[in-house]
């Protein structure tokens, strides 16, 4: 049975981008394009893993993360950030606010893929 990964990212290009990668590399990927959808879905489909775009409109990544951390359905959900955001302190950021590691835009797919396999439950 393949793994379940939730892409929450409002670009489409770089979402689609993200799941054909993840894909091709032997995971099931389903795809949200706002925050609210994103949680929504974590809640309903219990993925192994959460990829999670920082900058979104109305609810950035960082509320996203503090929400599903904070939800008990969805509290043991490793999250990677996934953002061009790239400072220290948005990584920081991003680390308290529940993810279990940031990947800056633009990414190394063999980057994303490796920290996938390590952290998907």
């Amino acid at each position: 049975m393949k793994k379940k990964i939730l892409v929450v990212e409002d670009e489409p290009h770089i979402s689609k981008l993200v799941k054909f990668i993840l894909e091709k590399n032997g995971f099931e990927v389903m795809q949200a394009f706002v925050g609210q959808e994103g949680i929504e879905m974590a809640k309903r489909e219990k993925p192994g893993l959460i990829v999670l775009d920082v900058m979104m409109p109305n609810m950035d990544g960082f509320e996203v993360a503090k929400i599903l951390t904070a939800a008990k359905e969805t509290k043991d959900i490793p999250i990677i950030m996934l953002s061009s955001a790239a400072q220290f302190k948005d990584k920081m950021k991003g680390i308290d606010s529940g993810a279990i590691d940031y990947i800056t835009k633009p990414f190394d797919k063999d980057e994303l893929v490796a920290k996938v396999k390590e952290y998907i439950q």
